[in-house]
């Protein structure tokens, strides 16, 4: 039940009436009325812009046509005050009935509330993650990590065909660093000294595979040129790596469901044909590229190369995919993988890069507005940096890993619901600080305790109320007289609870999850305020002498739980039924 959607209809329903009546000309366009939260909530529960965007078309004063449209809205039960302001704006007051039955339709769709229709079981494609397939996940990847599978869950949640997947860098120079690496390690394992000289990656997590090489090959590696052993190593090596990445994302509760390897792009013609592809759109062509921004013509030797005429959609400059000796770019496999995702029929594909990939964000934008002729968006959620503190400091590496903070790191001193919480607490792409002190206090600054404490409390006034004799399932509470609900607290939760269905098409709309933990922590609040109310006022505590009035202010709390869970179910965050 999305209230906001059923006031809209009744707007559009109004505004057609007035047409049938001559008062409004016919054609009008209706698609930009909106119905929606006013900016203070003095002035009413829901505003709209209809006068305003419709004035022009019109031909109309839009004070004529918002005073017309609030004669034709009151007379429906569910308007209780329609009042026009400024030059033509409209708000409406609810009648206290409504918000009480929203009460009822979150018991009545348990879970199930606020789930929408919106992604019409459209396809989309979330690649998310997918390090370097060369140690342990760090830090940068964890928030990486929440935010692609949150959004996979909203994105389902809110009726999209969701495919979350991993592509594996496994095409580049990184891996046979890593199978350098691996062998040094093999060797330790026989009692050598490694040799970690610079450009290797030092940390311990590599001695396991030596260990695991050295069961494989017993001593038939050492002592041998690395054409002999590099490609094996390399392949063994990275099959550990990412049992350990998969490892590392079951501990903070991802699981994918494709891991996609560049390797396999290679040698196989699908970087030709998706070249080829945009070679047949007449968007290849061999050419020289303008200087770098800060190139002088004596830093600039111009040369020809086969390049991709990516400002045909938008991009800055046209980007080469092929190198002067030959090889393909970096460029060139991202843009054949893309087309493998456009090829499996996905109607949208959203990518989760770090912020250091700015740069690619428009010439992979074009490639794929290109390869699907505009069919398939693309967008793209840059994840800025997380900054670690512990007592006040920032947090010292990891000598593990060797040169950074782990994922594993993480899950382990703060645990894995609190970390994915305090991930989502900011905007994908504002830094974020996260206090390990602060993330684990008691208190109303620390988001993900104090909408744990909510629920706890829902489930606290549940428990009270059954050993009272209440009945206090879904049901029953759905058919309590729910017009005891009549004091403005508890109306303003009832309003609170309403706007979590719009907030879920919002919030997938525009692909951001951490518009779910700012919802969930207003909610927790109001709740929360509405408690401490009840030890001032008797009439607003939960449990009262009267079994059918705790009914009505159970069902509540309880709608409120039912709404925390849903969200944090989104989230990945189990809810908590108890503080300890």
């Amino acid at each position: 039940m999305n209230l906001f959607a059923d006031i809209r209809a009744l707007v559009i329903e109004a505004l057609s009436t007035l047409q049938a009546e001559g008062a409004l000309p016919v054609g009008l366009d209706f698609a930009n009325v909106a119905v929606e939260p006013p900016r203070d909530a003095a002035h009413g529960d829901m505003a709209t812009n209809a006068a305003m965007v419709l004035a022009k078309p019109a031909g109309m004063p839009p004070r004529a046509i918002a005073e017309a449209l609030a004669a034709r809205l009151m007379a429906d039960p569910r308007i209780e005050a329609a009042d026009v302001a400024g030059p033509g704006f409209l708000n409406m007051r609810l009648a206290a009935p409504i918000w009480q039955g929203i009460v009822r339709a979150a018991l009545t769709a348990g879970a199930e509330f606020g789930r929408s229709d919106l992604g019409a079981g459209q396809k989309v494609n979330v690649e998310f993650v997918s390090a370097n397939p060369t140690g342990p996940m760090h830090v940068g990847h964890v928030r990486g990590a929440v935010v692609g599978d949150a959004l996979a869950n909203l994105l389902a949640f809110a009726g999209w065909q969701v495919t979350r997947e991993y592509y594996i860098n496994d095409g580049g120079a990184q891996v046979d660093v890593l199978a350098r690496s691996a062998y040094e390690r093999y060797r330790e394992a026989h009692g050598l000294e490694p040799e970690i000289r610079e450009g290797l990656y030092p940390g311990d997590y590599l001695i396991p595979v030596g260990e695991a090489l050295k069961a494989k090959y017993g001593d038939n590696l050492l002592d041998k040129g690395e054409q002999f052993w590099l490609a094996e190593i390399r392949d063994f090596a990275t099959q550990m790596m990412m049992q350990m990445i998969r490892e590392d994302l079951a501990s903070l509760g991802v699981r994918m469901d494709i891991y996609s390897s560049e390797k396999a792009l290679y040698g196989t013609g699908k970087i030709e044909a998706a070249i080829q592809r945009l070679r047949d759109l007449d968007l290849i062509y061999d050419g020289i590229l303008e200087p770098p921004k800060g190139k002088t013509p004596e830093d600039w030797e111009p040369r020809e190369q086969t390049l991709f005429r990516s400002t045909a959609y938008g991009d800055d400059v046209d980007r080469p995919i092929k190198k002067s000796d030959g090889s393909w770019t970096y460029f060139a496999p991202d843009i054949a993988y893309h087309y493998d995702k456009v090829t499996r029929d996905f109607d949208q594909l959203i990518d989760i890069f770090g912020a250091d990939h700015g740069g690619y964000v428009k010439r992979m934008k074009a490639a794929v507005a290109a390869l699907s002729e505009n069919r398939v968006p693309l967008d793209i959620k840059l994840i800025q940096l997380v900054k670690l503190f512990k007592n006040g400091e920032p947090f010292k590496m990891s000598k593990r890993a060797g040169t950074f903070v782990t994922l594993r790191d993480v899950v382990e001193m703060a645990g894995a619901d609190v970390t994915r919480f305090i991930m989502l607490t900011r905007k994908n792409d504002v830094a974020l600080d996260f206090d390990f002190d602060k993330v684990l206090e008691q208190s109303k600054d620390n988001p993900v305790f104090y909408v744990q404490y909510a629920n706890a409390r829902v489930n606290s006034i549940l428990r009270k109320a059954a050993e009272a004799g209440i009945d206090v399932s879904d049901v029953t509470l759905a058919g309590a007289d729910l017009a005891r609900l009549d004091h403005a607290a508890e109306i303003a939760v009832a309003k609170k609870i309403a706007e979590w269905p719009r907030l879920v098409e919002i919030a997938a709309r525009t692909n951001e999850p951490h518009r779910v933990a700012f919802y969930l922590y207003e909610l927790a609040s109001d709740l929360h305020g509405l408690w401490n109310r009840g030890n001032e006022e008797a009439a607003l505590r939960f449990i009262q002498d009267d079994h059918a009035t705790s009914a009505a202010k159970i069902a509540l709390a309880r709608a409120v739980g039912v709404v925390i869970c849903a969200g944090l179910g989104i989230l990945g965050v189990t809810p908590v039924e108890e503080m300890r």
